[in-house]
């Protein structure tokens, strides 16, 4: 609407005003982490039944089916950024479940960089860009990991060729952290989770998906689109390894430690059901933008463990949400839970629905209001010690790299050197160069030695 053929115009035209207010907000925050990503509705079917070990009704009766949404990520890029960079992926997954919703919010990876949730700020940042040159910056990629000795574990398994799946269809899905499992009896184990691809691991060189990320960025996306779109819809057997409580106490290697993995020889992998995906989102912005996953998102029979990641994570992920969607994200479509809910939250910014009516809206009260439900409280854990700034008991960040070196083949291992010598030549420090030269050499003399004569510092090594 405007004042004749020329203007200017005129500021009642609501519409107008409606119109590019509203386009001025259209986006909300992109994840921290995990910006970039895709996801797929689909189910899960239990193929064995998981009673003796959980009460948790989703893994409980062989042919049953629950309803999830899954999102796969890159973890540093933004969201525009290629999907065929060299990164973790994010495997998430959100059961509704006639108990409420599960969230399973994990990696392609089993393992993790760190394991200390004080340090995940510090180690996102070294992924991320220079404050100064908007670059990212090898130098403080490799600084952090030399000063981490813990991350040598995964970085060997991000460094070799699974760093680079092929599609999110061709890649195994880990929780990577132990969770807790308790039966009807109140009877507990400890829990990892694994989904292995039913289409197979495939990956992609660093050549290749150099090239990809220069014609398709978005390569994984259309992928996982166009697969479920023809029909072919991908699958994963979710497998578990169960370790007795007890056992925690004695096993050579702290079992909530997140940088380490139970041997599948002490802990066998047990088969639990499929997850398959066969329905693409009707709208990427309404359901996978506005997913909103946290591990402490958990029902009846699955609890956290000590892990020190996984509890600085329980409070992180909801937070995040409650910054990046609002206080009432749980009330949208995709985080709606399908069992109906009980409890005395109230108001916010965008609270839907009936926002509780007139019913009871405080806890104890003389109306017949929700209660608590004593028999799914947290089943009780023995704690000890002082509190204190307390590492875990072990130092041996080294056995478990070196291990996973020896498993490669002669060929992965000289695309694995290979990878990490071009990953660390910008690095502008050579004693940064040396530290993490060394880390390489206690895990094998031959993986650390081979890194070093790629950086031409063989000098730098014992007998070097």
């Amino acid at each position: 609407m405007t004042a004749g053929s020329r203007g200017p115009t005129l500021i009642q035209d609501v519409h107008l005003l409606e119109k590019l207010a509203h386009f001025n907000r259209e986006r909300i925050p992109e994840r921290v982490v995990h910006a970039k990503g895709a996801g797929a509705h689909g189910y899960f079917e239990v193929t064995q039944d998981m009673s003796a070990y959980t009460k948790a009704k989703l893994f409980n009766g062989v042919g049953k089916r629950t309803p999830l949404f899954v999102r796969f990520s890159t973890v540093a890029g933004e969201s525009g950024s290629a999907d065929t960079v060299r990164d973790p992926r994010g495997f998430a997954v959100k059961f509704y479940t006639e108990e409420g919703n599960y969230d399973l919010v994990g990696n392609n990876t089993p393992i993790f960089f760190i394991r200390d949730a004080i340090k995940f700020p510090d180690f996102i940042h070294t992924q991320k860009r220079h404050p100064q040159t908007h670059l990212k910056n090898p130098t403080a990629v490799w600084d952090f990991w030399s000063l981490s000795p813990e991350s040598l574990h995964q970085v060997t398994y991000l460094m070799g060729d699974r760093g680079i799946p092929a599609t999110y269809r061709h890649m195994d899905g880990f929780g990577s952290h132990t969770f807790k499992w308790v039966n009807a009896a109140g009877e507990a184990v400890w829990v990892k989770y694994h989904f292995k691809t039913e289409q197979g691991v495939q990956n992609l060189t660093e050549e290749v998906a150099a090239k990809i990320a220069g014609e398709n960025p978005d390569y994984h996306t259309e992928d996982l689109f166009n697969a479920i779109d023809r029909g072919d819809f991908p699958a994963w057997r979710l497998y578990v390894q169960i370790m007795p409580i007890a056992d925690a106490d004695t096993y050579r290697f702290d079992p909530f430690d997140v940088t380490k993995v139970w041997s599948h020889k002490d802990y066998p992998l047990i088969e639990v059901g499929r997850l398959v995906l066969d329905r693409n989102p009707d709208n990427y912005f309404a359901e996978v933008e506005q997913a909103a996953f946290s591990p402490g998102t958990l029902v009846p029979g699955i609890e956290p463990s000590p892990d020190k990641m996984l509890q600085g994570r329980l409070f992180a992920y909801a937070d995040a949400h409650r910054y990046r969607v609002g206080a009432n994200h749980q009330q949208l479509p995709i985080n709606r839970p399908k069992a109906e809910v009980h409890h005395y939250q109230r108001d916010g910014a965008m609270a839907g629905g009936s926002n509780g009516g007139s019913g009871v809206y405080y806890e104890p009260n003389s109306f017949e209001g929700p209660k608590e439900s004593p028999e799914h409280r947290t089943s009780p854990f023995p704690v000890s010690g002082q509190a204190a700034s307390v590492a875990y008991d072990s130092d041996d960040h080294f056995t478990q790299a070196g291990d996973l070196y020896r498993l490669m083949d002669a060929e992965e291992q000289e695309r694995l050197v290979q990878t990490i010598v071009n990953a660390m030549k910008p690095v502008e420090r050579e004693d940064i160069l040396i530290r993490q030269i060394q880390h390489f050499y206690k895990a094998d003399p031959d993986y650390g030695r081979r890194v070093a004569q790629g950086l031409g510092l063989e000098q730098h090594l014992p007998n070097g």
